[in-house]
């Protein structure tokens, strides 16, 4: 029997190396794309002490040539791509609207968004191989329109003022909803997966929920069954009591 391969970018830290990690223990050979060599090299060597089945791929999502050098480079390697997660990502320091500067909103579309679509199309011709092939892209609750404002109560109403973030995750839930219709007639599911608040560098630490506990969302995704729907949007939602699950499109 073929075993499934499956790529993370931005893996060699946090809710990437939490979700190639689960990956690889369901029995998967793992790539962990990353930026920086020797951080992936790393995170490699701690997985392969585990008994994971992980390799290490040179992948900047901001730059065209990384991302057709880590696809050529697959495609000499692999038959087929079973999984991509597209997890990379970055946030900006938190400001109001009109402190908002255009260098800020490139900077991170750069990675969140333009980085998400361009490593996908790159990776299409593997994934359209697999037999099923899924894709999971990291969105959040603060790309949801409704979230951010319907209810002034929440957390996400309250304290989440900055632009550029919010912004580029609600494209993100676009560009899942659009692929996932393009992609639908040759079997792949596409999917957002919200992590919740999870404590990793990108909040200083400050999140709640444990990478481990986001990789158990993007996993699910990763791994739906044929009879499920594609482009839907799952995983944590901040609430009053603290964790929802939360199924469809917001």
């Amino acid at each position: 029997m073929r075993k499934k391969i499956a790529l993370v970018t931005g893996a060699n830290k946090g809710i990437g190396l939490a979700t190639a990690r689960r990956l690889g223990r369901i029995g998967m050979t793992v790539y962990i794309g990353a930026r920086d060599e020797t951080r992936g090299a790393k995170a490699v060597e701690e997985l392969k002490n585990e008994g994971i089945d992980a390799r290490s791929l040179h992948l900047d999502v901001t730059d065209d040539k990384s991302i057709a050098a880590a696809a050529a480079r697959l495609t000499a390697e692999i038959d087929a791509l079973d999984v991509l997660v597209n997890n990379a990502g970055i946030a900006t320091p938190n400001g109001l609207p009109s402190q908002t500067t255009r260098e800020q909103l490139r900077t991170i579309f750069e990675v969140n968004v333009f980085g998400m679509v361009a490593v996908t199309n790159a990776f299409i011709p593997l994934l359209r191989k697999a037999n099923g092939a899924r894709i999971v892209n990291i969105s959040s609750e603060v790309g949801s329109l409704s979230s951010l404002f319907d209810d002034p109560k929440s957390m996400t109403y309250q304290y989440l003022r900055e632009l550029p973030y919010p912004m580029s995750k609600t494209a993100v839930n676009m560009i899942t909803i659009q692929f996932a219709k393009e992609l639908a007639a040759d079997g792949i599911k596409v999917s957002a997966a919200i992590p919740g608040y999870v404590a990793t560098d990108l909040n200083g630490f400050t999140g709640y929920r444990k990478p481990e506990q986001a990789a158990e969302i993007i996993v699910t995704l990763a791994t739906l069954p044929d009879d499920a729907p594609t482009g839907q949007f799952w995983g944590s939602l901040t609430g009053a009591k603290g964790d929802m699950h939360e199924h469809g499109r917001w």
